[in-house]
């Protein structure tokens, strides 16, 4: 039995997007970041931190979502790269890689919804931290002139764990300047597991708005 505890759009999307890419039965067990289900100690014995996703499996628990994509690939043998495979490093590269995006991105997130009296927020903070996922999501929009996917040899869970970063980082900037990255997320919601996916998001508790841009100071 595989369990996925899951919040809709946060980042555990990624592991219930890869989980449809490999066939994979499992259930999903729906949390909110707006109750305290996060804070029970029930959950927090499967996930210390409150966090999401948590990933009951082969008898054990898993709680990091780029620990868990890596740990799939190896044991189900799908979507990664294994050592000794010439495309090793770069897997790895940008499996990580998608943190440094999803560090903007939870930044622009806490200072555009989490905050939510106005003087709270900083349009400073939020133009920097704009600009600083726009130049990580650059380095993918260059990747992507040379091929379809991030890898040369095609699809991967790298693809997923940066894919999701840059589906939610087009919540925050305009992607006009970066057509390779646009034509590869409309790849991407192309595929039928990642349609697969989305319909069993859940409704949306984080990201209502298509674009939140910076006020004017």
């Amino acid at each position: 039995m595989i369990r996925l505890h899951h919040v809709p759009q946060a980042r555990s999307f990624r592991i219930l997007w890869l989980l449809e890419e490999m066939g994979e039965t499992f259930d999903i067990v729906p949390h909110s970041f707006f109750d305290r289900s996060l804070r029970a100690d029930d959950y927090l014995a499967l996930s210390p931190a409150g966090r999401v996703p948590a990933l009951e499996i082969d008898g054990r628990v898993l709680f990091e979502s780029g620990a868990i994509a890596e740990w799939l690939c190896e044991t189900r043998g799908r979507f990664g790269r294994a050592p000794g495979d010439p495309e090793r490093a770069e897997w790895l590269e940008w499996l990580h890689f998608a943190e440094t995006a999803g560090q903007h991105i939870a930044a622009l997130t806490q200072q555009h919804i989490v905050l939510r009296e106005d003087w709270m927020r900083s349009p400073t903070v939020m133009r920097l931290e704009a600009k600083r996922l726009e130049k990580v999501l650059q380095v993918a929009d260059r990747v992507l002139t040379r091929h379809d996917w991030l890898l040369p040899s095609g699809f991967s869970a790298v693809d997923v764990a940066f894919g999701y970063s840059a589906l939610i980082g087009r919540r925050f900037l305009r992607l006009d300047a970066m057509p390779a990255l646009a034509a590869w997320l409309a790849r991407i919601e192309a595929r039928p597991a990642y349609r697969r996916a989305a319909a069993r998001d859940g409704a949306a508790q984080i990201y209502t708005r298509d674009l939140y841009e910076a006020p004017d100071a």
